[in-house]
């Protein structure tokens, strides 16, 4: 190309240079309206062509410090001949412009685009670590409670599987003497394995479900109807997720199970001599007990709970931890309490259970059948009143209660801690 090209830093400030080039006379305004079109520049220039020799264009460029496009208005001084150079020189440099332009703008649109997809993978990922903060909060409160009333559970299940008609005391006598004290915890891994996803579900699903109906219904709290029906799927929901190991549990401490070994050889023994949905036994009674038993544990505590928040010592507390929430520990970070917490808890699971127990023992009864001799849930009731009239279908009910009561207390008070300590959203 007949000219030379020429790089001009940004000055510091604004600021003029003078150049002067030597070129063929058709290409002088061209050059001078490309480089008046440079970022940070404007330009005047003209030219002066002599007979015989190449045209001169002259120069004068003010300089912004890098302040972004200055683009000047362009002074031509030129003859008639070069008049039309220049025109079209302008022309092109207004295409390129419009290009930029159109370029800056669809850059601008990619980065909007770009930022919203990274704001959307943000909120997904900050919602699926909430989600499973909020599933091992409720898994924590299950290990802890079932643990601690692992010896109720197995009172309970000695009466329900076994028929036992031995009073309390003698039973706890007689599995001490025979299995020892570990022979009291017999279970417990696997009831652990049953209750910690069923009660991570069965609270993750309520809260969720809580939230949603509020949401559809639009309300600024959430009414007691929805809380029971939010309670109500939630056990639904974990019910039908978990029920398989709750079957292999009562297998296991029921007569006989002992020679079949550990979960896995109860589970194959099922699979492979009654078939794979063997492990869903007792599954319609179970969800016509879980979803009034969800509904009534979850609607008890949340209405205890909300008439407490309600009053002036529930509204003094709150206002309180609002004021120490920075120095506060976990504990004080509880909106009931400590001990309304464990109250309110105990008297939601005892409710839940006074209010359910009958399907309970008609479950246990179903998941000990076999395939020879299956009934149908029905079926499986009457035969219970024949052999022992309307008090065989609360059979164990003194040592559940006693059993519900620390369990349903604890859960509840752990899962509530750990939501503050693991900062559920």
């Amino acid at each position: 190309m007949p000219w030379l090209e020429m790089w001009l830093p940004p000055a510091a400030g604004e600021g003029a240079v003078a150049a002067g080039l030597f070129l063929d006379a058709a290409d002088a305004a061209a050059h001078g309206a490309l480089l008046a079109a440079m970022p940070g520049c404007s330009a005047s220039f003209g030219t002066r062509r002599r007979r015989g020799r190449p045209g001169f264009l002259s120069m004068t460029m003010s300089v912004n410090g890098g302040r972004g496009f200055v683009p000047g208005p362009v002074g031509l001084l030129a003859g008639s001949e070069e008049k039309g150079g220049a025109v079209e020189a302008e022309a092109l440099v207004a295409g390129k412009k419009e290009v930029v332009e159109e370029v800056a703008v669809t850059e601008g649109k990619v980065l909007v685009l770009q930022e919203k997809e990274r704001e959307k993978d943000a909120r997904a990922g900050a919602g699926a670590m909430n989600t499973t903060k909020h599933l091992w909060a409720g898994a924590v409160a299950a290990m802890v409670s079932r643990t601690v009333v692992a010896p109720l559970e197995r009172l309970k299940l000695e009466y329900i599987v076994r028929g036992e008609q031995r009073n309390l005391f003698e039973l706890m006598h007689a599995i001490a003497t025979t299995q020892g004290l570990k022979g009291f915890w017999k279970g417990n891994f696997v009831n652990i394995l049953r209750t910690a996803p069923f009660k991570a579900v069965n609270f993750y699903a309520y809260d969720t479900y809580r939230k949603q109906l509020l949401k559809w219904s639009d309300n600024e709290e959430t009414t007691n109807f929805e809380r029971f029906i939010a309670g109500a799927f939630a056990g639904v929901t974990a019910t039908i997720m978990c029920i398989p190991m709750d079957t292999i549990r009562t297998r296991m401490v029921a007569p006989g199970g002992e020679v079949l070994g550990g979960v896995i050889g109860v589970a194959r023994h099922m699979i492979q001599t009654e078939g794979f949905f063997s492990l869903y036994k007792g599954l319609v009674p179970s969800l016509i007990s879980m979803a009034p038993s969800g509904a009534v544990f979850y609607g008890v505590y949340d209405i205890l709970k909300m008439a407490f928040l309600r009053s002036p010592e529930g509204k003094k507390r709150v206002s309180m931890m609002k004021q120490q929430k920075q120095d506060a520990n976990a504990l004080d970070q509880l909106e009931l309490g400590t001990v309304r917490t464990l109250l309110y808890g105990a008297i939601a699971g005892c409710c839940a259970e006074a209010a359910t127990y009958p399907f309970e023992v008609i479950r246990r009864q179903l998941q000990m059948q076999v395939k020879a001799t299956r009934m149908n849930a029905f079926a499986t009731c009457l035969k219970i009143v024949d052999q022992g009239g309307v008090p065989a279908l609360y059979a164990g009910l003194i040592p559940s209660m006693l059993q519900v009561l620390p369990s349903a207390s604890i859960s509840y008070f752990v899962y509530e801690l750990m939501k503050i300590v693991l900062k559920v959203e």
